[in-house]
């Protein structure tokens, strides 16, 4: 038995015997390692939701092309551009229909609380399925009807008397701009960052709701193809035959804009990545803390390894195992805490953040990268000392 554990303490990697010979110390980096993984989940978490969050509308809209506003700056910022553009549209060769959609923000009293809160409301022509919402296309009859419009289900909010009325087939009656509308439907989108929820009708419920909004001013055009066409080809197309008062995006091209707004242009997208960069960093300290303690703890015992002949290289290997085995053990509570915290931030704002095996595998390597950063520091010491001085 004596026989057995000598051999399998041989066996025993140097690094992991030089960590858990110090278990305090041992605990203590995988908890600071943990605690920087966390950082990095959650930051990168609320960045996903911020652009999925962003997109999601986008996505479901049923266009290979789409029209927009040159000072257009996110779907909270369209501004409008003239109607008379889509008709044109319609003589460039594949165009096989060209409508238009309005959007805009309003205040809003929510039917269950009475209180106010910020909606974004679409209208287009409910004679066409501009929406890949099965949801919506069921009731476009419905809000054909004057002053009746579609409730987002997953806006945020309390709402959950309200949708329960409605899915029994009993409409809800609310306030708008001192107008009373009829909500006869529900769909599924999400909240954003822009947004609490959505409502979607017909154009001419739009335009009564706003008054000052001009039907020959439209926010947004969704141009479908023919079969066989190229998006892109058309998109250049287009963009030479229009003219500068709109820009052509194809669909693909639509969502990147939204997306590269909140990335590149707010401080929320920067302070996200921020937080990314900042959790790598504490992450990077608090081990090259524990490695660089190590080092010089053991000091005696790599001055006998040199002694007896073994070089930096092998030395250095010892510490990258270490960093290593930090950094896998570390992971593993660093990426559970964030299950219990996405769940919990997803029912308190409705936003979609959820874990992904690319975010998963993403922190693992930040965090391998982060250890090894760490033990290549604490290791310079270490390759500059000659034996005789350490004793």
């Amino acid at each position: 038995m004596i026989g057995f554990i000598q051999q399998l303490r041989r066996r025993t990697p140097l690094g992991w015997l030089q960590l858990s010979h110090e278990k305090g110390r041992f605990l203590v980096a995988l908890s600071g390692i943990a605690f920087a993984d966390v950082l990095m989940f959650m930051q990168l978490g609320f960045q996903n939701a911020l652009f999925d969050s962003n997109t999601r509308l986008h996505a479901s809209m049923q266009g290979d092309i789409m029209l927009v506003s040159p000072q257009a700056r996110n779907l909270a910022n369209m501004s409008t551009f003239p109607r008379r553009r889509l008709y044109q549209a319609m003589d460039i060769p594949g165009v096989k229909s060209a409508e238009a959609m309005y959007l805009n923000f309003l205040d809003w009293k929510n039917p269950q609380t009475h209180r106010e809160t910020a909606v974004l409301v679409i209208g287009f022509n409910p004679d066409k399925q501009l929406f890949d919402l099965p949801e919506v296309n069921r009731h476009l009859d419905v809000i054909k009807l004057p002053d009746t419009v579609l409730f987002d289900s997953a806006s945020r909010g309390d709402y959950t008397e309200v949708i329960a009325q409605i899915e029994q087939g009993k409409p809800v009656t609310t306030e708008i701009e001192r107008r009373t509308i009829t909500i006869n439907g529900l769909f599924k989108v999400g909240a954003s960052f822009i947004a609490d929820g959505s409502l979607i009708t017909s154009d001419q419920n739009f335009l009564r709701l706003f008054p000052r909004q001009q039907a020959s001013s439209v926010s947004l055009g969704l141009i479908q193809l023919q079969p066989g066409y190229d998006p892109k080809q058309v998109a250049n197309t287009l963009k030479s035959y229009l003219g500068k008062d709109v820009k052509v995006f194809t669909h693909d091209e639509f969502i990147a804009f939204e997306r590269d707004y909140w990335q590149k242009n707010t401080a929320i997208g920067f302070i996200f990545s921020l937080g990314v960069t900042m959790g790598f960093l504490v992450g990077v300290i608090i081990v090259y803390q524990v490695l660089s303690t190590d080092v010089n703890a053991h000091m005696k015992e790599y001055a006998t390894f040199k002694a007896m002949g073994y070089n930096n290289l092998y030395l250095l290997s010892v510490v990258f195992e270490e960093a290593v085995i930090l950094a896998v053990l570390g992971f593993i509570p660093g990426a559970i805490v964030p299950l219990g915290l996405y769940h919990m931030t997803r029912n308190a704002t409705n936003l979609p953040v959820y874990m992904t095996l690319a975010r998963a595998l993403t922190v693992l390597v930040l965090t391998m990268i982060m250890c090894l950063i760490s033990g290549a520091i604490a290791t310079r010491k270490l390759q500059s000392a000659d034996p005789a001085d350490m004793f």
